[in-house]
């Protein structure tokens, strides 16, 4: 067993085969490691690494794994690894900046099983909800809906609706988030804090599979998300007491080139 896979959440929060409504070995069987490997001079390189580890969930028979974007961005080798430690090399289909999902097509037999897509629309919150990750059940947690909300980044990324949960885990980044039914409602994004009852907690941030929906077959068919560009400054901004302040700029973006400074 690799380093990074040693850890185990305490068996108390683990979720039990006697006690969900689904075939929990085969749900786990369903998410792969995602391992990726990012030129020195990409864009994305300085903020996200050009080494990145995380998750996926197989979507369909064919092996269509859905991920998180910020793993597979700019990604010049990407490997899946199954629960039965099989490697397979993946190659970066499409990725949607505006939702954050990517797609990864296997090249070569994913032997792995798919979940089934429900609606996350039909998650309320406090409900009981799982999160999959690779590793079996020791990687994986049994966690309910917090909250159902907009979601907005510093770094110009906007959801109307996104789902929260707790307790919170710092590397959820694409995994899976599984209704009572063990069907998959949402792709694990940000580890995030909210404020509750006048104190910060850490929060785990998924979006709503009920995005995916309506793009994937174009996303499929051009390799590119299907919505138009938003708008885009290239500043990230924060607001500490109150004050909007510039963080940082990207290098030749519009902000920076209209002269907004740090």
């Amino acid at each position: 067993m690799s380093e990074d896979q040693a850890w185990a959440f305490p068996e108390s929060v683990q979720p039990k085969a006697d006690q969900t409504q689904f075939d929990l070995e085969r749900a786990l069987d369903a998410v792969v490691l995602v391992r990726s490997e990012i030129p020195e001079d990409a864009y994305s390189a300085s903020t996200l690494g050009t080494e990145r580890t995380g998750y996926g969930a197989v979507i369909r028979e064919d092996g269509l794994v859905l991920t998180i974007g910020y793993l597979i961005n700019e990604a010049s080798q990407i490997w899946l690894t199954t629960n039965r430690g099989a490697s397979i090399a993946g190659y970066p289909l499409a990725y949607d900046h505006m939702t954050g999902f990517g797609l990864i097509q296997p090249l070569g037999k994913l032997a792995a099983p798919h979940l089934q897509r429900g609606l996350a629309s039909d998650v309320k919150v406090g409900d009981s909800a799982f999160v999959i990750g690779h590793g079996g059940r020791a990687h994986s947690l049994r966690t309910r809906i917090l909250g159902k909300h907009e979601f907005a980044g510093y770094w110009e990324y906007v959801l109307d609706e996104a789902l929260f949960t707790v307790p919170a885990h710092p590397q959820w980044g694409g995994a899976a988030l599984l209704d009572a039914q063990g069907n998959l409602i949402g792709t694990g994004s940000l580890l995030v804090q909210q404020e509750i009852n006048g104190e910060l907690v850490h929060v785990n941030m998924f979006v709503p599979i009920d995005l995916l929906n309506p793009i994937l077959d174009a996303m499929l068919q051009t390799g590119r998300s299907p919505h138009p560009p938003r708008p885009w400054l290239g500043m990230r901004t924060l607001d500490p007491a109150g004050m909007l302040v510039v963080d940082r700029l990207n290098p030749g973006g519009p902000a920076s080139r209209a002269g907004v400074r740090v």
